[in-house]
């Protein structure tokens, strides 16, 4: 299968990319920059420079690789903010699709979030409504993923994978990242993105995690899966009170004081559906993979389809 992968240079594409070839996929990926464009090179990808809020760009793109399948990993979550992630999910999908369709693609793969689903007690299924009616600023966040996986759904072939949240090399929640400075720091340190997690507090919000190469072999299995929505989270929801000190312990930084209440959104979700579609999480859960980050990239060399 020859497979176009949007956002192929981030967190997950570095994973996602050779999982692709080593399964005897063809795969174009792009990125924004010379530097991301040289990494799909070296992993056997071919690489096109996209900027994915130029609509005939993204048609061109779409046109000239002509794949039987897209994947969308688009996101800002490098240097970006929360509106600018929206504005992916919402302008960027938009274009994709929209190509997608001229191109006469007919299956799509695309990244949403498992932390959007309205309050509750327990963990979220998939059938669990979206957050609607959340005041602002989340309702802008559960506007692009309505934005996002309405627009996926125009295609006769999707899937919509509601990611945990991610952690291992390339995120925020890695040793030397964002989440340790934060921490370290106890506010922002420069990066957008710390002003939001300068909010991080040991309390009782529920949060799943799944580690990226967990995330990236779902999204390879995926491919395969029937239309329709798939959270890919780890085995065991947590609260901040539990998880927030086992990695600060594995970053090496100080954990926040131990503090009580939730948001009633911050319920965690259930992993059921991905599992009885065969895929099996590496980490189970975030308890050993916290400590056990650097994790094998799995060779590019192998068969390749179209």
């Amino acid at each position: 299968m020859h497979v176009f992968v949007a956002g192929a240079a981030g967190a997950i594409g570095r994973f996602l990319v050779p999982e692709l070839i080593a399964a005897g996929h063809r795969v174009t990926g792009t990125s924004r920059t010379e530097s991301g464009l040289d990494r799909l090179r070296a992993q056997g990808a071919t690489a096109v420079r996209l900027d994915v809020f130029d609509a005939e760009a993204v048609a061109r793109a779409v046109a000239d690789a002509s794949p039987d399948a897209i994947v969308h990993q688009l996101t800002a979550l490098n240097g970006g903010t929360s509106a600018d992630n929206s504005r992916i999910r919402r302008i960027g999908t938009r274009n994709l699709v929209d190509a997608a369709k001229r191109a006469g693609v007919l299956r799509i793969v695309a990244q949403s979030i498992a932390w959007a689903y309205e309050a509750g007690d327990g963990p979220a299924k998939e059938d669990t409504p979206l957050d609607v009616t959340a005041p602002a600023p989340r309702s802008n966040v559960i506007g692009g993923i309505q934005a996002l996986e309405g627009a996926v759904a125009e295609l006769a072939e999707h899937v919509v994978l509601r990611y945990g949240l991610f952690y291992g090399p390339g995120t925020w929640y890695r040793p030397g990242g964002l989440v340790a400075d934060v921490l370290r720091n106890g506010g922002p340190t420069g990066d957008p993105a710390s002003v939001f997690l300068s909010g991080l507090a040991a309390d009782d919000g529920v949060t799943s995690f799944v580690h990226v190469e967990d995330a990236a072999a779902a999204t390879v299995a995926a491919l395969r899966w029937p239309s329709g929505t798939v959270n890919v989270v780890d085995d065991e929801p947590a609260p901040a009170r539990e998880w927030l000190p086992a990695l600060a312990a594995a970053v090496g930084a100080p954990a926040p004081a131990p503090t009580s209440g939730r948001a009633g959104w911050q319920r965690g979700a259930d992993n059921a559906l991905a599992r009885s579609l065969g895929w099996t999480p590496r980490h189970a859960t975030w308890r050993t993979g916290f400590t056990g980050q650097v994790v094998r990239i799995r060779p590019v060399n192998g068969p390749r389809v179209t």
